[in-house]
């Protein structure tokens, strides 16, 4: 993929304490339009996407490997720190937290420098060491470079 395709969002990572994981991407500007998508874990470690659209189930299948895509009807509502998703079989309701301090600390970066591929590849390692776990880069399926 030789072009830059952004996705301008929300991410949100769900656990529970029977095993079952989700990553919900709120999508408000994206090359497919508003969106939403679920990538599950069940605790047996079966993968699944749910997707709204054909499209979006093969670009995200084309990036990331899934034991099973479902295109289902996805609704979704994130205002006032609570997430609201039905997507096919799923439903989720979560609070969301409160912006950490570093969280707010790095709304003074400019946007335009905050989002910029350099500055999230130059960063990813600090973000690591400062919050074990998280990344700003990673490479995925098909040659694709993800900066978040």
């Amino acid at each position: 993929m030789g072009r830059r395709w952004i996705f301008d969002g929300h991410i949100a990572g769900i656990g529970t304490a029977s095993g079952l994981r989700a990553v919900v991407g709120v999508w408000q500007h994206s090359p497919f339009g508003r969106f939403t998508d679920v990538m599950l874990q069940l605790p047996t470690g079966h993968r699944l996407l749910l997707a709204p659209t054909r499209d979006v189930a093969g670009f995200i299948s084309a990036t990331y490997s899934f034991d099973e895509v479902q295109v289902v009807d996805v609704r979704t509502r994130l205002a006032d720190r609570r997430l609201a998703v039905d997507a096919g079989p799923l439903v989720v309701r979560a609070v969301t937290g409160a912006r950490t301090l570093l969280g707010n600390g790095l709304r003074i970066v400019p946007r335009r420098l905050a989002v910029h591929p350099v500055w999230l590849s130059v960063v990813s390692p600090l973000a690591a060491a400062v919050a074990p776990g998280a990344r700003t880069y990673g490479t995925a399926g098909s040659g694709r470079a993800e900066y978040y």
